[in-house]
This record gives C-alpha cells, structure tokens and sequence, in this order.
C-alpha cells in the first residue's frame, strides 16, 4: 500500500470513467474504499474492476475514505458535492472532480465543509472502459486546485501514469475548448471526410478506411517533427490553381461543406506563412479564393 496523504478513495459514479480510473488507482496501489451509483448494473461492473463496495448514498462512502473523487456526468457532480459535504467526516478531506470545462465552484459545497478540492481531467477520449485504461497512461492532465490539494492531484496523476499540468479557473473554458477541436472536431472532420468519398463512388468501408493511412502519417509527422513543420499539400505550396478547382467542386457538389473547407484552409494560410512557404502576396491571394471572392 502507498504510503501517501490519500489512500483509500471513494469514488461517486460508475461511468467508464469512473471504473477506468478506479481500476488505474487500485493497480497503482490505493485502496478502491467505496464505489457509489445509483445504476445496479453500473455498480456490478465497476466492483470487477475496482473491487471496492457498492453504496447508493454518497454520504456512506465519505466517512470511508481519504479522497472522493466525483465522476459523475458534468451536470451532476454540483449536487453530488453537496450531498457528501453534508456528511460531517467531509472535513479535512479532499474532493476532486474530473470534469474539463468545470471549474471548481462546483465543489464550494464540500469546500465550506472544510474539504480541500481539485480537478484533474485527462487529456483522453473515453469510448470503453477498457480502452479507456489503455489511452489513460501517459496523458497529460490539466490540474485545477486549491492550494492544499495541489501536491495530492500532482501525485495522485502520475501513479495514474499520467503527465500532470497546473492550468487556472480561468483557463479551464479555453483548455476544454482546445480539447474538443483535438478530439471532437477531429471525430467530426474525418465523417467529413468520409462523406465526401462516399459521394465520389467509395463503398461505405473503404470510405471509412482509405484516408486512415494519411492520418495516421501525419500524426507521426506531427508528433516527430511539431505541426508547423509537418504541413504539406497545395496551400503550403502556393498551388492556386489546385484550391480553385477544390473549392469549385465542393461548391457544385457537396455545398454544406464549403464554409468549412475555407475556414480550415484561411486557417493553413497562417500556418504555411509560419512555415516560410508562402509569400504575403500569396497567401493573400489565397484567402480571397477560399472566401469565395473573385479575383
């Protein structure tokens, strides 16, 4: 067992989440005290892979453990943190939350018990759990805390195998922002991309599976060498005559994808400027033909 400030948690829904990280922190050597949801099912299979005891009231798990990690759906962990802020043993425990965008007001309930509070969110998608306890190690962790939980979130994130960071309450809107363009919006742009092949002729497979290898190319590149560097393709080259006839086509063809296509390429503008590819007078020139105006 770790001997650590926090040993035994507790943790306050059984969400992938939850059972993720629980499963983490238990292989990490802390003590899964107490596991609460209000889902039987849910309950059933966090304990498999926690082995803490089930409990239906947030308020039994408090007296139990060092730590109540809350990892309940964004909307819920408010009410959650004023449940167990209305057990008396809260005081002079720590509360920690896992949401991105929520700050730390939505633990001021355990606080004015006398509670310490964090959030630690990973920088990671959550599609199973099982996945979920793969991807985990080695994420980066944006850490919001008040000054007594500071040196527990930092520790309690490396044991999860993770790289931790300190960001502000005013940060975590920003942050979370830039989350969901790295994972949601990417999710979003390769069905996008998807839909274009299909509409050119491509099985719904092999629209799924052509554009993988580039992807995964220039993630490697990306990840070698840094994102500024690693932009190739027709605007990092000046090819004005290769976006004109891209813009054309997705205007004739697929229009609902027009606006985006041009934002994401005045976007790459800047970006191939930073390279050193692109002269002003040809990213300006550029930029008229994706806004759509004629030269």
């Amino acid at each position: 067992m770790k001997k650590q400030p926090l040993n035994n948690f507790a943790i306050i829904g059984a969400g992938m989440v939850g059972t993720a990280i629980g499963f983490l922190l238990k292989k990490a050597g802390y003590h899964i005290i107490a596991i609460v949801d209000k889902s039987p099912a849910a309950l059933k299979r966090a304990r498999l892979y926690t082995g803490g005891e089930a409990f239906r009231s947030p308020q039994e798990a408090v007296h139990r453990a060092d730590c109540i990690l809350i990892t309940t759906p964004d909307d819920k962990i408010s009410s959650a943190c004023t449940e167990i802020a209305l057990c008396p043993a809260i005081k002079d425990k720590f509360a920690f939350h896992m949401s991105g965008a929520g700050d730390l007001d939505l633990l001021d309930a355990a606080k004015k018990a006398g509670a310490a509070v964090a959030s630690i969110h990973p920088l990671q998608s959550f599609s199973s759990i099982d996945q979920a306890i793969k991807n985990i190690p080695g994420s980066y962790f944006g850490i919001t805390a008040d000054k007594k939980a500071q040196a527990p979130a930092r520790s309690i994130v490396r044991d999860l195998g993770g790289i931790p960071f300190f960001i502000s309450s005013d940060q975590k809107p920003l942050y979370h922002a830039a989350a969901c363009i790295a994972s949601n919006y990417l999710v979003a742009l390769m069905n996008t991309v998807e839909s274009i092949y299909k509409a050119i002729g491509l099985n719904d497979k092999d629209a799924k599976k052509a554009y993988l290898p580039l992807v995964y190319g220039s993630l490697k590149n990306i990840e070698n060498s840094g994102s500024v560097t690693s932009l190739t393709g027709p605007i990092a080259r000046g090819d004005l005559g290769t976006i004109k006839k891209h813009v054309t086509a997705i205007n004739n063809n697929l229009p609902q994808y027009s606006s985006l296509y041009s934002s994401l390429g005045l976007i790459t503008v800047k970006v191939a400027q930073q390279k050193g590819t692109l002269t002003a007078r040809q990213a300006k020139t550029i930029n008229v033909i994706l806004k759509g105006a004629k030269e």
